[in-house]
């Protein structure tokens, strides 16, 4: 199944910068996620509606979608972890609400402090809140690949939060690697049983560089016909209760991949490493993306720039 154009999700402004402990300045945020449509990306998660006491960092989110320059190419999503952050987030026009559980019983405990029935059944009173506004909601799915209390997650409790998901009327399903622990053979059996009990529910896939195969799972992916990715500026992330976990795949080093394939995503790759260079000077310590200290595969250097060996 030849996958020609993949659509490429920006998770930097929110999944991004959770994580970092120091306050970015609001018009700084602004600035990047305008820069970031500027760029091409069709869709952003720009922050979360979340407690502000839970993350200060994300407090801004009112203010962000009020003040940023909105464009109809590009979808702008935001988290939402119960009925409140709902409300929040449609009186703010948000484009699209994402709601999110850990597959896992143990890592939803620790990050949302409930199990994944009780998530499930907080769910329909955020759904019936964007069904009544028409804003289309996407369901996340965390620990889908592997859980650092419980180790392997069924692909069949995959396929039933998926299912369940379509029910309750959502667009589609993302499966977060939080833990790092996506390997080819688990990404192709939870793709595998996803397709078999909902098989025309569309799904994105988000993978975490923790052991170093983030770019060898979209592989798999593209090879199963997947062609919706998030990624993070950068390969910033991580996960606070999951232990060692580290950043998402790197945003430039994913299209650097995709456009050396041939494979279309509409986002100019210079932009996108010149805003990850941007947000390293903002968050003041160096990043683990790739392709924005390399440069593009062809980018040709003055022979006069080079030291030449001596001796032979």
């Amino acid at each position: 199944m030849k996958v020609k154009h993949v659509n490429v999700t920006e998770v930097g402004p929110r999944d991004g910068f959770q994580s970092e402990k120091t306050i970015l300045k609001t018009e700084d945020k602004i600035k990047i996620i305008n820069n970031l449509i500027k760029a091409g990306f069709p869709r952003i998660e720009v922050s979360s509606f979340v407690s502000p006491k839970a993350i200060p960092q994300l407090s801004d989110a009112e203010l962000i979608l009020n003040k940023v320059n909105r464009s109809p190419n590009t979808i702008l999503a935001a988290l939402v972890p119960n009925a409140r952050g709902a409300l929040r987030a449609v009186e703010s026009k948000i484009d699209e609400i994402v709601v999110f559980l850990s597959a896992s019983e143990s890592h939803n405990k620790k990050n949302v402090n409930r199990s994944v029935k009780d998530s499930l059944l907080g769910f329909k009173e955020i759904a019936d809140i964007a069904g009544k506004n028409n804003t289309p909601i996407q369901g996340d799915i965390a620990t889908a690949f592997g859980c650092p209390f419980e180790g392997n997650i069924s692909s069949k409790k995959l396929a039933d939060i998926s299912k369940e998901y379509k029910e309750m009327g959502f667009r589609g399903v993302t499966l977060g690697d939080t833990t790092g622990m996506a390997t080819p053979p688990v990404v192709t059996q939870a793709i595998n049983a996803i397709r078999d009990k909902v098989p025309d529910f569309e799904i994105t896939l988000h993978f975490h560089n923790t052991r170093g195969i983030g770019l060898a799972n979209v592989m798999t992916g593209l090879d199963q016909g997947i062609s919706n990715y998030e990624s993070c500026f950068g390969g910033m992330g991580g996960c606070p209760f999951a232990p060692n976990a580290t950043g998402n795949i790197c945003t430039e080093d994913l299209i650097y991949l995709l456009h050396e394939m041939d494979i279309k995503t509409g986002i100019d790759l210079a932009q996108t490493i010149s805003i990850a260079q941007n947000v390293e000077n903002l968050v003041g310590h160096r990043l683990p993306g790739q392709v924005m200290r390399a440069g593009h595969r062809l980018l040709s250097y003055s022979m006069d720039d080079v030291p030449t060996a001596i001796g032979a």
